[in-house]
């Protein structure tokens, strides 16, 4: 089949990745300079099976700037991953970019059925539909992981499509038929329902964030073993031994702002435990700034940005409220990180030689502990009791 892709962040390049294994595949993107390198076999994130599928898999794909080339070869299906984000001042997603990009697929694929892969309200798909006085609009959520994304295209959960029609079991198809196992599970749903699969997900795993980085804040502070703890309530089968590491906090593309959106939802629903799970993590933030301040440091170091091991993103992420708090309370704050390439990010202090930076910090903050941090790991503040994401 044609497909045009539209949006090359995580959800797209995977998308487009996984797709033009078995269709002509057009993906387009506003950033030259991300159209280049992929023209080019060469990912602009950091994603060990996309980098590997652009470099040595016969891919049928094609990226562009150009929006009438994108839209040209007459696409059977358009996937748009448009970023959406939560806006705390309308209490809502902020779905402007998605719209726009929506009313450029109705006017240039005219015959094309939409299958919006961003994050969104519940509801929205139907309330869109309506307004464009269409029915060629439908949803499917993504279940990706940060510098995992095509592996989990590749190895999916499941594969839910939000329409139970002909059109919408194609499209299911087409993921499974790039999909590197024929153990897939299938779900067709209506809209409004496969949306809040989306939302529920994503605000269950902060759940579980969430308390685990409890359990940890009340063992630091009655001085506790941790590990010990989280080891012997883990071996519940019903609990399960992974996704327990305690953190900063959750962040990232997903967990703040959908577990905020999900908190919206529920503003004529009774509730206390969405409304917990927001609060929990400022609370952690709040408590891991406490701890770092306990110390007395001068001046604290900031072992990268990003929060997870071997990825490149910090967007949203924890330790941005952390650093906020430390340097509200005067201490001095210098960032480490690998992919920043000034000297200064949003009124902060980089240091890109390591050595420097390990020199100059009182307390080095680290989400995940590193080899490069070793040697000094008595300055090392850090939750990180199983060295794993």
């Amino acid at each position: 089949m044609n497909i045009t892709v539209v949006g090359l962040g995580y959800v797209g390049l995977s998308n487009a990745v996984l797709l033009s294994q078995h269709n002509q595949v057009r993906a387009l993107e506003i950033v030259q300079e991300k159209v280049d390198l992929i023209n080019q076999g060469v990912s602009p994130i950091r994603d060990t099976e996309i980098q590997r599928f652009l470099a040595e898999e016969n891919l049928q794909l094609e990226a562009t700037t150009e929006m009438e080339y994108g839209y040209g070869h007459q696409p059977e299906f358009v996937v748009i991953a448009a970023p959406t984000d939560y806006d705390d001042d309308k209490d809502f997603f902020n779905t402007s970019i998605l719209e726009g990009t929506l009313e450029d697929a109705l006017r240039l694929a005219p015959d094309a059925v939409i299958v919006i892969k961003s994050t969104i309200p519940v509801g929205y798909t139907k309330r869109i539909n309506e307004k464009y006085n269409t029915d060629r609009i439908i949803f499917s959520p993504e279940f990706l992981r940060e510098g995992k994304a095509l592996y989990d295209n590749l190895y999916p959960s499941r594969v839910i499509v939000g329409e139970i029609s002909e059109r919408a079991q194609t499209f299911a198809d087409l993921m499974v038929d790039g999909a590197a196992t024929d153990s897939v599970s299938v779900l067709l749903m209506p809209s409004t329902e496969a949306e809040a699969v989306k939302l529920f997900s994503n605000t269950y795993l902060a759940l579980r964030v969430s308390y685990f980085n409890e359990l940890d804040t009340y063992a630091e502070t009655k001085g506790l073993d941790t590990k010990s703890i989280i080891d012997g309530v883990s071996l519940d089968p019903r609990i399960g031994d992974y996704y327990n590491n305690p953190s900063f906090g959750y962040g990232g593309y997903c967990l703040p702002k959908d577990t905020k959106q999900m908190l919206a939802n529920y503003r004529d629903v009774p509730n206390n435990l969405i409304r917990a799970i927001v609060d929990s993590n400022a609370t952690r933030k709040g408590f891991v700034s406490s701890q770092i301040l306990r110390e007395k440091p001068q001046v604290v170091g900031i072992y990268r940005l990003a929060m997870k091991t071997d990825s490149d993103n910090f967007r949203q992420a924890a330790i941005f409220d952390i650093m906020k708090q430390l340097r509200a309370e005067g201490v001095d704050v210098v960032i480490y990180e690998p992919s920043l390439e000034a000297d200064e990010f949003e009124g902060y202090r980089v240091e890109t030689n390591i050595e420097a930076f390990k020199l100059s910090s009182d307390v080095i903050v680290a989400n995940r502990i590193s080899e490069d941090i070793e040697d000094v790991r008595d300055k090392v503040y850090t939750r990180d009791v199983y060295n794993a994401n």
